[in-house]
């Protein structure tokens, strides 16, 4: 048995699209109900794995939302196929999926959306479709995606060189720069459940802090001593790892001030400034080049991988 190198499985992931498209299953309207015996019913069999009349439908449905449009039924058939495929080549280097790996995957999807697991399910069983036919499809994903990076690491690396020749043909090279931020979380805390005018009592609280905090050194003591009011522990953070609109505000804040508060289920958040430096060594700009550059590597080895395994695969249609 070919042996994985032991990194691969702390690189497991599932693909963006993937997510939002099981996120959306909201949207999906239920289909009529099958008779059991025909939705059991075998079609085709992928290397010894079977895909039924069941897996098809279900399949049919996740793909018409991330696609907008109904799929045909070859095309449902040829994903769940390669969906097989890659369970079968990953197990051959010894890459297989958990239960808890996939349960935890199918509980951060619905955590995203503010739901529990239970609830996600729910909303999935709704639709016609069962939690374990999308579970099903996320080993597939995350067996794939640990698969090639491990197997082509070195081919999907992004070096310097590549961002420079990158960052010369976006023309954007005014953005090279990045900073680093040490940031102080400051929040005027607001009950559960509050009025509109106790949470607009709150702000102006927050508003008249933000007037008298000229600087870390006297401003952090101050909001220490104010009632509802917390200060966690300092946090450095890149402007590459900041959302946009944050580092769109962070830009134009002075040095030792706080930001404009904003809503959080806990209070009113702000952020101190106490610390920001030129960084060079990675920038909004550079870490989207760089993934730009890895996901497009990722994508071509990837197709000829699977390629090279259609090509050899034992299938069989009922």
């Amino acid at each position: 048995m070919t042996k994985m190198p032991d990194h691969i499985a702390k690189r497991r992931s599932i693909p963006h699209w993937l997510a939002a498209a099981l996120l959306a299953t909201g949207t999906i309207m239920t289909s009529l109900a099958v008779p059991q015996a025909a939705s059991a019913q075998v079609v085709v069999i992928a290397n010894g794995s079977p895909i039924t009349e069941l897996d098809i439908r279900q399949r049919s449905k996740l793909m018409a939302t991330s696609t907008h449009k109904a799929p045909s039924r070859q095309e449902v058939i040829k994903e769940l196929i390669d969906d097989r495929l890659k369970i079968s080549q990953g197990k051959l280097y010894g890459l297989d999926m958990s239960p808890d790996e996939v349960d935890a995957a199918f509980a951060n999807m619905a955590q995203r959306q503010h739901i529990t697991a239970a609830q996600f399910a729910q909303a999935l069983d709704r639709a016609g479709i069962s939690a374990n036919a999308v579970k099903a499809r996320i080993r597939a994903e995350m067996t794939w995606s640990s698969l090639v990076r491990g197997k082509f690491g070195t081919l999907l690396n992004v070096n310097e060189g590549d961002l420079a020749q990158a960052m010369r043909n976006s023309n954007q090279a005014e953005n090279v720069v990045g900073y680093i931020y040490t940031l102080y979380p400051v929040t005027v805390v607001v009950a559960t459940g509050a009025s509109p005018a106790v949470v607009e009592q709150k702000r102006r609280e927050a508003e008249n802090l933000r007037s008298r905090f000229v600087s870390c050194r006297t401003g952090l003591p101050l909001a220490r001593a104010l009632r509802d009011v917390a200060v966690r522990e300092p946090v450095t953070k890149s402007s590459a790892d900041l959302p946009e609109a944050l580092r769109a505000l962070l830009a134009k804040l002075e040095v030792g001030r706080l930001s404009t508060p904003d809503v959080t289920p806990q209070g009113l958040q702000m952020f101190a400034l106490c610390s920001k430096k030129v960084s060079t060594a990675d920038s909004p700009l550079k870490r989207e080049l760089r993934e730009k550059i890895y996901s497009t590597r990722f994508e071509a080895e990837a197709k000829k991988f699977l390629d090279d395994i259609r090509r050899t695969a034992m299938i069989e249609y009922k």
